[in-house]
Parts: C-alpha cells; sequence; structure tokens
C-alpha cells in the first residue's frame, strides 16, 4: 500500500512539474499584439478585439487579463477554449484624459509560466482639437 501511495505520489507531482514547464506563448497565439487607435476623440470610449488561437494540445482558459490602469477594461472569455479556436480578447479604453496614452494588458493562461502583453497606443484630443484633426482630414482627401 505505501508503494502504491509513493507512485501515486510521484506520478501527480510529475505531471504538476511538466505541466507548469509550459509558457504562456506555446499554447496561444494573438493575431497582433499591439493595436494603435489613432487620434481619439477625449470622452468617446474605443475598444479593440485581440483574436487569439489555441495552438496548444488541450483546452485552455485564460485566467486573467490585468490592464495596467483603471482606463483600460479588459474583457476575457470565460470558460474552455478548445484546441485550435480562436477567440477574443476585447480591450476598452474610456479616452477621459487628453495626450497621447500606452497601456498594457497583461495576460495569464492557466497551468502556464508567465504573460503575454497586449498593448493598446493612441492620442486622445480634446473636443475641439479633434474637430480641427477632423477638418484637416477632410481638406486633404483621406
Amino acid at each position: 500500500m505505501k508503494k502504491l501511495f509513493l507512485f501515486a505520489s510521484a506520478v501527480i507531482l510529475s505531471a504538476t512539474v511538466f505541466a507548469q514547464g509550459q509558457k504562456t506563448a506555446d499554447v496561444i497565439k494573438f493575431k497582433e499584439l499591439t493595436y494603435d487607435f489613432g487620434k481619439i476623440k477625449q470622452g468617446a470610449p474605443v475598444s479593440h478585439d485581440f483574436v487569439f488561437t489555441n495552438i496548444g494540445n488541450s483546452p485552455i482558459i485564460i485566467e486573467s487579463a490585468m490592464a495596467s490602469c483603471g482606463c483600460t477594461t479588459p474583457v476575457k472569455p470565460e470558460g474552455a477554449i478548445q484546441k485550435g479556436k480562436d477567440d477574443k480578447i476585447t480591450a476598452g479604453f474610456n479616452a477621459a484624459v487628453a495626450g497621447a496614452f500606452t497601456k498594457n494588458i497583461d495576460v495569464k493562461v492557466a497551468g502556464t509560466d508567465g504573460v503575454l502583453s497586449l498593448k493598446i497606443t493612441g492620442e486622445v484630443l480634446t473636443p475641439d482639437a479633434y474637430a480641427k484633426y477632423e477638418a484637416s482630414i477632410g481638406k486633404s482627401g483621406r
């Protein structure tokens, strides 16, 4: 009985160590890691979908998607994403403060080591500055 217990313990320990050795980048591949919103109007929230594929050998669960500040709100999928399937993490940005911005979202996949960082960038313009920007685009034919 003691030998059976030791054998079972060794198998469980080996499986745990093996699973923890897998890197996040080995099981999930994002279509893009950075998205530039360009110039956006202050007070007009924006969002972007970071699409990914489960490239691992088994289902994965997004354990967390943590933003670098409260102005960014990531929404992760709930439940398991099957092998070979696509899903998305939506990054929302409130655009409350004028100026250039760079925000990170750290993604952790359950059972893997490390995190993957997604990045959103852009520039928030005041309503007056944004109106001038739009007018200049119209004149240039963009």
